[in-house]
């Protein structure tokens, strides 16, 4: 989340015309994140999240996600719904961006979870690929393994500004991963961005997920890797082996890891380590001037990648099976 483009009091109410929402209330940019502009909206009829999309959302892709959070909430899972205006549709533009409002769910996101909470995140992630088993559409993962090193290209040149010996650290990594990437493992629709600032609690249960305009087609383990990395080391490259124990047990309890799932794990943790590092640093490098947008630091994964070098086998993250 964050704001790239400002919406006037004008052109929002033009927009929430198309709606029965309401009268607006009051509306307000959300900062955290850096995909698109995001906006709390107060109406008449209640809370709602207003999205317009931009940078690597393609319109094309967002038939995608609107009608899977559909699918899903419709199947029982704490997600957005998206809203629908006069015409029947959720998708409209605004500010000449493709824009959509959806749901706002109650729960606070977690800094610091517990183990606990990592163990009720890993049952929630199964439970989501449970629950799109039966979803009909497929959306390639464009940020998977294949888009890695001419991601890089674009950060390359300046990437040891950023820290002395990325760029060598990161062409090493590149050239592992792409030689040894699973292939075959059991697929289907995955969320592929399930941060912590991504999950509502209430109490020690999880009360939603969001943000689901990374989502697509891959392997359900890689979606668990990347879970393990966003909520099991702390910034300075700590790894909290309780926490991942815990997420993969909870994981396993809802929908039972195959062996090859469980083999694969620390390289799929590296690449899933290597797509933040990537994302990260391109946006690190490529702030839009004057964008009200706090850009994540490519760093942190890079001191992730220190741990996931070490690591051969799926009990070095816990797994205790």
């Amino acid at each position: 989340m964050a704001v790239y483009t400002d919406v006037s009091d004008e052109a929002l109410r033009a927009f929430l015309n198309e709606y029965e929402l309401g009268e607006l209330v009051s509306y307000k940019g959300i900062a955290e994140g850096v995909e698109n502009s995001n906006f709390f909206l107060q109406t008449g009829t209640g809370t709602y999240i207003l999205t317009l999309y931009e940078k690597r959302v393609s319109e094309e892709d967002l038939p995608f996600f609107i009608n899977l959070m559909g699918h899903l909430a419709r199947a029982g899972l704490a997600c957005p719904l998206p809203v629908r205006n006069r015409a029947g549709t959720a998708l409209g533009r605004l500010c000449g961006r493709p824009a959509a409002i959806v749901t706002f769910l109650k729960g606070v996101s977690l800094s610091h979870p517990s183990a606990e909470h990592c163990r009720a995140l890993g049952a929630a992630l199964a439970g989501l690929h449970a629950a799109g088993r039966d979803f009909p559409m497929v959306r390639e993962n464009n940020l998977s393994v294949a888009a890695w090193r001419p991601l890089f290209a674009h950060a390359e040149g300046q990437a040891d500004t950023v820290a002395p010996g990325l760029a060598a650290r990161t062409r090493a990594d590149l050239d592992l991963l792409e030689a040894v990437w699973p292939q075959g493992l059991p697929s289907g629709v995955i969320h592929a961005d399930l941060f912590t600032d991504n999950v509502f609690f209430i109490g020690d249960a999880v009360s939603g997920l969001i943000d689901f305009y990374f989502a697509c087609t891959d392997a359900f383990a890689y979606d668990l890797a990347i879970s393990l990395n966003a909520w099991c080391f702390d910034a300075d490259g700590t790894f909290h082996r309780d926490k991942a124990g815990a997420m993969i047990a909870g994981y396993d309890a809802v929908r039972k890891l195959e062996p090859d799932e469980i083999a694969a794990l620390p390289v799929l943790a590296r690449g899933a380590a290597m797509r933040f590092m990537l994302t990260r640093l391109v946006d690190w490098l490529n702030v839009p001037p004057g964008a009200l947008v706090q850009p994540k630091d490519p760093l942190e994964y890079d001191r992730r990648l220190s741990f996931h070098r070490t690591a051969t086998d799926a009990r070095d993250y816990g797994w205790e099976g």
